[in-house]
C-alpha cells in the first residue's frame, strides 16, 4: 500500500533559465498547476524508493539537451538521483495543446460560449493524450497517478514555452 504521506511531491520548481518571459495565461496555468499539484498528488520514484529513500519528495524539473530531468530530494533533503525521460515522443502532444490553448484564449476574448466550449473540450482531449503519453514514459521509473501527471504534463508544456 502506498502511504500518501510520503510519496508525494512537498515541492517543485520549474528549470527558469531558458525561459525569457511567459504570457498571462500560460504564467496563470503555470502557477494553478504548481498549486493544485502540491495541494494533491501522488508520486513515488521507483529506484529511490527500492533503495530505502522516502519523501515527500522535492522535484527541479529542467530540460537538458532534449531530455526532461526529474532532480529528485527525499523527504530527509538528500538527493534521489535523477529521472531522465526523452522528450521526443512528447513534442507532438506539447506542440497541439499550446496550439490549442492559443485558440481557446482567444476565443475566450471573442467567441461565443458555445464555441469556446467546443474548443475547451479539445484542448481537454488533446492534454489527457499528453497526460497518458507521460504516463507511459514514467513506467518503471515513477509511480503516480492520473490527476498527478496531467498537473506535470502541464509542467512540462510550460517549460517548452521561449517568451
Amino acid at each position: 500500500m502506498i502511504d500518501p504521506a510520503i510519496n508525494r511531491i512537498a515541492s517543485i520548481s520549474l528549470d527558469e533559465a531558458s525561459v525569457i518571459a511567459r504570457s498571462e495565461d500560460v504564467e496563470r496555468e503555470r502557477q494553478v498547476a504548481l498549486r493544485d499539484l502540491v495541494e494533491d498528488n501522488l508520486f513515488r520514484p521507483l529506484r529511490a524508493s527500492e533503495a530505502g529513500q522516502e519523501g515527500p519528495w522535492q522535484v527541479h524539473l529542467s530540460v537538458v539537451d532534449g531530455m526532461l530531468a526529474w532532480n529528485l530530494t527525499d523527504g530527509s533533503n538528500e538527493s534521489a538521483g535523477t529521472i531522465g525521460l526523452g522528450l521526443a515522443r512528447m513534442k507532438r502532444h506539447v506542440r497541439d495543446y499550446f496550439a490549442i490553448c492559443d485558440s481557446y484564449y482567444k476565443a475566450l476574448r471573442r467567441n461565443s460560449a458555445q464555441e469556446i466550449e467546443t474548443i475547451d473540450m479539445a484542448r481537454r482531449a488533446i492534454h489527457d493524450r499528453g497526460t497518458r503519453q507521460l504516463l507511459e514514459s514514467l513506467e518503471g521509473k515513477v509511480e503516480t497517478d492520473f490527476a498527478t501527471a496531467r498537473r506535470l504534463f502541464t509542467l512540462i508544456c510550460v517549460l517548452h514555452i521561449r517568451a
